[in-house]
């Protein structure tokens, strides 16, 4: 028994003082990568472990989208702690300088870089991060609306299954539901300091923004709502505003540029 106590404290006081050798360090303001994006581009004081990458770099001019909570754990595996105190859920990585490039280059047949799919995605599935990589494709398979950005893809959903390595279309997707078809919902009526809140259910999906159908099941009354948020809307003055103001339907969760 004695033993069996000593081993433990012994495991304790070792797990202890590794867990006081990580690094604190400090994710750099404006971030920018090369082909690869490694710990010593995203973090102040990486030391040794500077040249270990943490995911694919952005061409150019263009902006790689790394998922946080990912990078935190790559960094403690390396030693480093990094507390993200502002709770961010991506880190944008800029690519450098912007690289000139004529509309003769772009209609070769040379190879360019494009934003393609590094996994197949379902119909429906919303894009993360990490379902996205820059590859070399030849010039001609880009159209007219390839993103060049990955943070005009991020956040939203598969229109049809996208196959894995093939070239990203912005008709590729749509905006994410937040209201599913049939879901059960909170319905906010906000007016003059009141505050009346109903459940429904929803008679048609609905994006952020968007306006949908909704059920009421005590008074069976079919009532139009406009989606806030995971299975949340708000009908009245607050709706009517929202529709006037054409409040953008294809809002991303993703960080700004």
């Amino acid at each position: 028994m004695r033993r069996t106590a000593l081993a433990s404290a012994f495991a304790a006081i070792a797990f202890a003082g590794a867990a006081s050798a990580a690094t604190p360090v400090n994710l750099r303001l404006d971030p920018a990568s090369g082909p690869s994006v490694t710990l010593g581009d995203l973090f102040d004081a990486a030391g040794p472990v500077s040249q270990v990458v943490v995911g694919n770099g952005a061409p150019a001019g263009l902006n790689a989208v790394l998922d946080a909570g990912q990078v935190q754990q790559i960094a403690h595996m390396n030693g480093l702690d990094w507390a993200n105190p502002t709770h961010i859920r991506r880190i944008i990585v800029h690519g450098g300088a912007v690289a000139a490039e004529t509309n003769a280059t772009a209609s070769s047949g040379k190879m360019v870089e494009v934003l393609t799919y590094a996994r197949s995605l379902a119909a429906g599935e919303v894009v993360q991060p990490g379902d996205l990589t820059y590859a070399k494709l030849p010039a001609f398979q880009m159209t007219q609306d390839s993103p060049r950005d990955a943070n005009d893809i991020i956040g939203k959903a598969a229109r049809r299954p996208l196959r894995s390595g093939t070239a990203v279309a912005s008709l590729d997707v749509t905006a994410a539901q937040v209201i599913k078809r049939d879901d059960m919902i909170d319905v906010a009526f906000h007016a003059q300091g009141m505050t009346l809140t109903l459940q429904g259910k929803a008679l048609g999906g609905a994006a952020l923004g968007e306006t949908f159908n909704v059920l009421n099941p005590n008074s069976k009354k079919v009532i139009q709502a406009v989606a806030i948020g995971p299975d949340k809307a708000v009908v009245g003055p607050e709706a009517e505003e929202m529709k006037s103001a054409a409040y953008p339907g294809s809002m991303q969760f993703a960080a700004n540029r």
